[in-house]
């Protein structure tokens, strides 16, 4: 039987702000209010106590030229495409310190976005009735950890929980056609395994709720929404390969107040995906963590779907 190294300094628990908005057609930006696809192996190992912490970065790429709508179509007449590039740098910091048994740490993440975007409306004997565009690389909504918990119960297993805030320090602006900040806050419970098989064989998800206030610009409320990443592979030395992917929806509806003027709510607005794709991780002791992913996404509703690809570094001191 193969002998399973716990992967302590594998994974960083990396959270960052991917944030991107097409139209106001699920949740207020069309998109998710945190990262997507952000956890894959290892998803609940969290690092070591060191003397420096974690620094890791993730560079993520989403492409997308379909923006479905409640029934997972494109809108006739619509042309729409997007491309987002985000750059993030995070540090996390994990302890010796135990609250409930777990080891104690926290984590802030700042990211950067480059978004390039356009969208055109057309009909049939009329022409072209709406058209924008936009091109920009703007700081995102900057994500704080401030409670990490992680427990090993076994050297082939790991749980832990999260509590993230993310604040309103994104580049916002209400009559632009796309911006990296939201302008509200989004608070984040989460709890995430793993667990490794005696042959190699490993299973880890991460579960998330986010939790948004009130867009005070625009008067405008998102639902709770509803994340799902997972990851299922087979470890070959120190490399992991297998199959990743998220699942998310919005639980709730959106609500708009009375100072909202925007395009009306239609069945609650609520934003779903299902993205798939291969998933690789290199891990060895005393080295940088490589993580990659390549996703595509499917069966959208009231939102964006395309392509996420993200690269993912982490190392200890």
């Amino acid at each position: 039987m193969k002998k399973i190294e716990t992967p302590y300094y594998k994974y960083a628990g990396l959270t960052l702000a991917l944030t991107f908005s097409a139209l106001a057609s699920a949740t207020e930006s069309g998109s998710p209010s945190t990262a997507v696809g952000v956890y894959d192996f290892g998803a609940g190992y969290l690092p070591p106590a060191t003397e420096n912490g974690t620094i890791a970065t993730r560079i993520n790429v989403y492409s997308a030229d379909k923006l479905a709508n409640n029934n997972g179509d494109s809108t006739p007449g619509q042309d729409f495409n997007l491309d987002v590039l985000s750059v993030s740098a995070v540090y996390l910091n994990m302890t010796d310190t135990e609250i409930l048994g777990g080891r104690y740490g926290y984590s802030a993440i700042v990211p950067f976005l480059r978004m390039d975007g356009s969208i055109s409306v057309s009909v049939p004997g009329v022409g072209t009735v709406f058209e924008d565009s936009a091109e920009l690389f703007k700081l995102g909504d900057i994500q704080f950890i401030p409670l990490m918990l992680g427990w090993n119960p076994a050297p082939n297993m790991a749980f832990n929980t999260q509590f993230a805030i993310q604040a309103p320090t994104g580049d916002y602006d209400q009559n632009r056609f796309i911006s990296p900040g939201l302008n509200h806050w989004v608070f984040t419970p989460s709890a995430a395994f793993s667990y490794i098989s005696q042959s190699g064989f490993e299973v880890s998800s991460n579960f998330q709720l986010d939790i948004s206030t009130r867009n005070d610009d625009t008067d405008y409320k998102n639902g709770l929404e509803f994340r799902h990443e997972f990851a299922v592979g087979q470890h070959v030395d120190e490399w992991t390969v297998g199959l990743g992917g998220y699942y998310y929806r919005q639980l709730t509806d959106d609500k708009t107040g009375s100072n909202y003027a925007g395009q009306p709510i239609v069945d609650g607005n609520k934003l779903e995906v299902l993205a798939l794709g291969p998933a690789i991780s290199y891990f060895s002791p005393g080295k940088p963590t490589v993580l990659f992913h390549a996703y595509k996404e499917f069966d959208a509703k009231n939102r964006t779907e395309g392509y996420n690809v993200a690269v993912r570094v982490a190392h200890s001191f």
